[in-house]
């Protein structure tokens, strides 16, 4: 699959996959009494191009919701963590943050086969082509404008007062995500790529001396995940909330500016490089940092090439994730078999970043 997926809500659905299948009756019966207002009879549908948690919609006569799972299989250690995405979800929901609500945890592996949580299904647009085919030039650039300032918002919570003090560790942000993302990709490891062993070597050694901070980082924030709403051009909601957790928050703005840096090719959200912008609407890569900054107080050169080579490292690990998890017989996305051809890509285009901030 390549260039733009059509505006959609998280994505299109799907009769459930046979390796996700669940006793829906069972469910039923259990959110009955437990959510207020659900009633049968229940439809559950799987959302398509979610690759880590499968994700289904339940639509009642009344109401819709969201649920999302752990896969079934043997999973990498503190991987899928859906009890995680509910406490962060909850909480800043509670605080007037733009998520979907989240309604219920079911930690009773017996009811579905692995834990999960239900959400308030939130209508909307997520866009996979950040050039946003069919909209005008107002529209996209209020777009742009209402991701800049939700993101802006996240970072400026006060997490600790939230009680989410102990929800990741404070400090060395960009090392502890280089190891983490190099452990996975070392126990997911199918085949060698000299770009990722370089990258392996570079990368712990290579990180801008900054004046980092500490936030919430939601960890996949891009446009894919942000539900636009259905006619105004605002953000309604942030959603997958999978790789959150406390950290620099240059690590959320620079993974959400690879829609200006991604080469093209490698990847199925497509990216703006080559885009005549002001034609667009859409604000420079300059420009959006700057906006960013005014918003926040936040110093540092977000357009730094180390920070491209880091996440289409990062991007690369998280794929090789899937190419393990499919190695391992572990359900997986139906494109895993095409989204394993973009490892090695990502890994050539982030040691040219890497050469670029001055690898050798």
């Amino acid at each position: 699959m390549s260039g733009a997926q059509p505006a959609a809500t998280i994505g299109s659905t799907v009769d459930v996959a046979v390796n996700s299948a669940f006793d829906e009756a069972r469910l039923a019966a259990y959110l009955s009494g437990r959510i207020a207002g659900f009633s049968g009879p229940m439809r559950v549908q799987q959302f398509e191009g979610g690759q880590s948690n499968p994700t289904f919609l339940l639509s009642t006569p009344d109401h819709s919701y969201v649920l999302r799972r752990k896969p079934a299989g043997i999973l990498l250690k503190s991987a899928h963590a859906v009890d995680r995405e509910y406490r962060i979800t909850k909480v800043l929901h509670e605080a007037g943050l733009p998520v979907a609500e989240p309604l219920l945890l079911c930690e009773d592996e017996d009811v579905i086969g692995s834990i999960f949580y239900v959400m308030r299904y939130v209508p909307g647009r997520s866009f996979w082509d950040p050039r946003m085919p069919g909209l005008d030039r107002a529209q996209r650039a209020a777009i742009y404008d209402s991701a800049n300032e939700t993101l802006a918002r996240l970072h400026l919570v006060d997490f600790a007062a939230l009680g989410l003090a102990d929800y990741g560790r404070p400090g060395n942000y960009f090392a502890r995500q280089i190891s983490r993302w190099s452990r996975q990709y070392e126990a997911s490891r199918t085949r060698d790529i000299p770009e990722m062993d370089r990258l392996l070597a570079w990368l712990p050694d290579a990180i801008p001396d900054t004046d980092e901070r500490t936030t919430i980082i939601h960890g996949d924030y891009s446009f894919h995940n942000l539900l636009v709403h259905p006619t105004e051009p605002r953000v309604l909601a942030v959603i997958d909330w999978e790789l959150s957790t406390l950290g620099d928050p240059l690590g959320d703005l620079t993974y959400h500016m690879m829609e200006w840096f991604r080469p093209e090719g490698v990847d199925v959200r497509g990216t703006l490089q080559g885009a005549d912008l002001a034609a667009l609407g859409i604000p420079s890569a300059d420009e959006y940092a700057r906006r960013y900054c005014e918003r926040t107080g936040l110093r540092g050169d977000p357009t730094h090439p180390f920070y491209r080579a880091f996440n289409l490292f990062r991007v690369a690990a998280i794929l090789q994730g899937i190419a393990g998890r499919a190695r391992d017989g572990v359900q997986t996305a139906n494109n895993a078999s095409d989204i394993v051809t973009r490892i090695e890509p990502l890994a050539k285009a982030a040691w040219l970043a890497a050469q670029e901030a001055g690898a050798g």
